[in-house]
């Protein structure tokens, strides 16, 4: 449950993030407990991590473990508070404790004993409202994915849109994603067929069932590449008809 880190760097050029940063390195130097509060992947922890760098990390599944070590420790981090049992509880501990606290919070929490508790609080937005940070993690990212995937050749920056859903946690695994694709071979492709076909197949009309897991990407980007059905219909060697019937078909999957 309790977890040593080092110091973490917490990257971002926007406004929200450059206040943020500046109310963090203030902090480092008081001993006064903070709340920062934000969606997940907006970088609460790192933000955490910055300010206590050499604090271990607990969060509330373990309360009566967590109580205790809020008052053996000099400073700690507490993650995901809006999950304790007992939030006054946990909030009197804090306010009585000499311990250094910073806590962590998911966007939606707006409690008055959390707001009474730590007049320090640092909010951070989701990334979509701070798109210029964006460029940092991306290539925070792709320094991570050279060493995880050691591909030394040059990285191209997908054409698609970043996945913000999830903040960071969305694109990182995005980029991810998109370094292997750019290496991936047949035999790859094929064996993660397999791999998710193994348990699914079963019924008399598999074969069609799963037809367009071939047929929507290959229509998808020849639309794309050919930008008309004409065209693609001749690349394809398919009749204009039976290309027209199959992109009705899967229509569901977005392809017109």
């Amino acid at each position: 449950m309790v977890q040593a880190v080092v110091v973490a760097n917490f990257l971002g050029t926007s406004r929200a993030s450059t206040e943020a940063f500046k109310t963090a390195n203030l902090l480092k130097t008081l001993t006064v407990n903070a709340l920062i509060y934000g969606e997940n992947g907006t970088g609460k922890l790192t933000l955490a991590r910055y300010i206590l760098p050499n604090a271990p990390i607990l969060n509330t599944q373990n309360f009566d473990e967590l109580l205790e070590a809020i008052n053996s420790n000099s400073e700690i981090i507490i993650t995901h508070v809006e999950d304790a049992p007992n939030l006054k509880r946990l909030i009197d501990t804090i306010v009585t404790s000499k311990t250094r606290v910073v806590v962590t919070s998911s966007d939606s929490v707006q409690s008055e004993v959390l707001q009474e508790a730590f007049s320090v609080r640092i909010h951070l937005p989701p990334l979509s409202e701070r798109l210029e940070d964006v460029g940092a993690l991306l290539e925070l990212f792709m320094q991570e994915a050279n060493i995880i995937f050691g591909d030394e050749k040059p990285f191209v920056m997908p054409t698609y849109a970043f996945d913000l859903s999830r903040n960071a946690i969305s694109l990182r695994k995005q980029l991810f994603l998109h370094y292997q694709f750019s290496n991936i071979g047949e035999s790859d492709l094929m064996a993660i067929m397999e791999q998710y076909l193994s348990d699914k197949l079963g019924s008399k009309n598999d074969y069609r069932n799963y037809l367009h897991l071939y047929e929507v990407p290959l229509i998808r980007v020849g639309l794309k590449q050919f930008k008309s059905q004409l065209q693609l219909s001749d690349k394809l060697g398919l009749n204009r008809n039976t290309l027209r019937k199959k992109i009705a078909e899967n229509s569901q999957y977005g392809l017109e």
